[in-house]
């Protein structure tokens, strides 16, 4: 009966010659097009299409098909769709075949895999486009929560701020790692493990100092960690077992506290070996960021203790840093990791994602930013070339939040802390009206530009004494609780499955291979696409080049 009605409405307002179909509701995706005899706007306003839903009330409108005085009425489209059972999910009509689709939306997000069973025209499923993964979740996780537009950041449930006003560093790597707080027990176990696996093995120390001297501490970082697989062959999967990491907590934690407890002895190396000073050997009754101030800087004093202010301002920088949600680098550690390598490695593979200036070098380039500025009163003018795209604006916005970085809140306060004890930075003073003009200033206001955690770390590192190339290799530390715990909860999920995106190929078809001698040359001078001179320089110095010697290169000569 209501069909009917439907149909005798449709075909009183567009006539029933001009209606070519009936609403089918059996059939729910096909189109209807209503051509109504209407000669002008006025007189289709007057004919807007409304349906109704008697049992309900619910009223759907149509609008009035677009008239154009000089020419006919545009006829009007529409699809009649069934209702959904659930409002929870998403209504998908494939415009090239007609068919429909309902897909279940959980937790705000859809299956990927449900585009897949889109089959077009050319008997392919269809595939989401999502470059550098700006709208695309590849992982469930339970680690750290993220709410950019209110500006917080939680581990395991708790606000990072309680955490960095009550907790350490080696609580927090529990925390992330197992998913809750130690007790007493536990944490002095835990504790007492990590510091008590702090030692390096001396071939690892030994190929270190093979490095050349101004070697890149982040460079040397890496590379160690990646070497370090090599020294514990029943870590490495590839020889005990390929399921170890996914059946065995055992092998899991054993290899995690060894991490944890030989990272910060890595890194002090590499600083000292920047310094040219001998390597320091770790001191297992000190605590984390004490026992890494020490190997830091200990040289021949009796009794050298670091600054306990400090090691706790390093502390709850470690803290801070720890994790964030499923970043570039730790992206990387679950990538690498579904394949079911060992952690040395994908904690290497995740460090040199790190390397990176847009991710671990963002402070130092925070840091030669306001070096820049170099005083308070350029900060305007800095500000005004921001806004014309002559400059760029380091520290400043993140593309999870949208509001001020809850970390930059903390960090901020411990700044102050260590100018108390290390001497006030003079960039301090940059870096405060910079804050201060951003934000008051619509332009930056209005683009949610904050302070992020970038903008005060570069400051603090710097004043303790560490050289800018140091920084990354600051944040590697506490970040490999971080990647461990991403690493434990993807290993453990039943459902992994090795990472393998697909692509959406826009290179050359089908072609013939082309003989060499019928390739074009560029001519002398020319650069070709790839980026580099086509002359080819293998002499070392003028004198070879003048020299004859047997195998010398001969430019070869063009034929016309």
């Amino acid at each position: 009966m209501a069909q009917r009605r439907i149909n005798a409405i449709l075909n009183h307002l567009a006539g029933s010659d001009d209606l070519n179909h009936e609403i089918d509701f059996n059939n729910p995706a096909e189109r209807y097009t209503l051509k109504p005899n209407l000669t002008s706007a006025e007189t289709a306003s007057k004919h807007q299409l409304v349906l109704t839903d008697n049992k309900s009330g619910q009223k759907w409108n149509l609008p009035a098909p677009d008239t154009n005085t000089n020419g006919p009425v545009t006829p009007v489209q529409f699809i009649v769709l069934p209702k959904s059972k659930t409002t929870n999910s998403l209504t998908v009509l494939d415009n090239r075949t007609g068919k429909l689709y309902e897909i279940a939306i959980e937790d705000d997000t859809i299956p990927a895999l449900k585009f897949k069973s889109m089959i077009g025209p050319n008997k392919e499923g269809i595939r989401v486009y999502d470059p550098a993964y700006q709208n695309t979740a590849v992982a469930r996780s339970k680690i750290t929560e993220i709410d950019g537009e209110a500006g917080v950041l939680r581990y395991r449930g708790y606000p990072i701020e309680e955490l960095a006003e009550k907790s350490n560093y080696l609580e927090v790597s529990y925390l992330l790692i197992f998913g809750e707080l130690p007790n007493k027990v536990q944490y002095e176990r835990w504790s007492n493990e990590i510091m008590h696996h702090t030692y390096i093995h001396i071939r690892v120390m030994e190929l270190m100092k093979s490095f050349n001297y101004d070697a890149h501490p982040m460079g040397m970082f890496i590379s160690s960690i990646s070497a370090m697989s090599t020294y514990h062959p029943e870590a490495n999967p590839a020889l005990a077992g390929n399921d170890m990491y996914k059946v065995s907590a055992a092998a899991r934690t054993k290899q995690i506290v060894r991490l944890l407890g030989k990272v910060p002895t890595v890194a002090a190396c590499c600083y000292r070996h920047r310094i040219g000073r001998p390597y320091n050997y770790p001191q297992s009754n000190l605590g984390y960021c004490e026992n890494f101030l020490y190997m830091l800087d200990h040289l021949s004093e009796e009794n050298y203790m670091p600054n306990a202010k400090l090691a706790r301002a390093l502390d709850v920088l470690f803290i801070l840093h720890a994790d964030h949600e499923l970043n570039c680098s730790t992206a990387a550690m679950r990538h690498i990791g579904s394949t079911l390598v060992d952690p040395y490695s994908a904690v290497a593979g995740a460090a040199s994602a790190l390397y990176g200036p847009l991710h671990g070098g963002a402070n130092e380039a925070v840091l030669r930013m306001l070096e820049e500025i170099g005083k308070p009163e350029n900060v305007t003018e800095f500000l005004e070339q921001v806004k014309q795209r002559k400059r760029r604006l380091m520290g400043f916005g993140h593309r999870i939040y949208k509001n001020y970085d809850p970390r930059a809140r903390i960090i901020r306060q411990v700044a102050y802390e260590v100018f108390e004890i290390c001497g006030r930075e003079p960039l301090i003073e940059v870096a405060i009206e910079l804050e201060r003009i951003a934000l008051s200033d619509e332009y930056f206001i209005k683009r949610k530009l904050y302070p992020n955690v970038d903008f005060y770390s570069g400051l603090i590192y710097k004043s303790m004494g560490f050289p800018t190339d140091f920084f990354p290799v600051l944040f590697a530390i506490p970040r490999v609780s971080g990647w461990l715990a991403h690493w434990v909860e993807s290993i453990t999920n039943p459902a992994a499955k090795i990472w393998r995106p697909r692509q959406v190929y826009v290179g050359e078809g089908k072609r013939s291979y082309v003989p060499m001698e019928h390739r074009s040359i560029p001519e002398p001078g020319e650069n070709d696409d790839n980026g580099f001179d086509m002359e080819i320089h293998y002499d070392l110095s003028k004198r070879s080049a003048a020299a004859t010697y047997e195998g010398k290169y001969r430019k070869p000569e063009l034929k016309a």
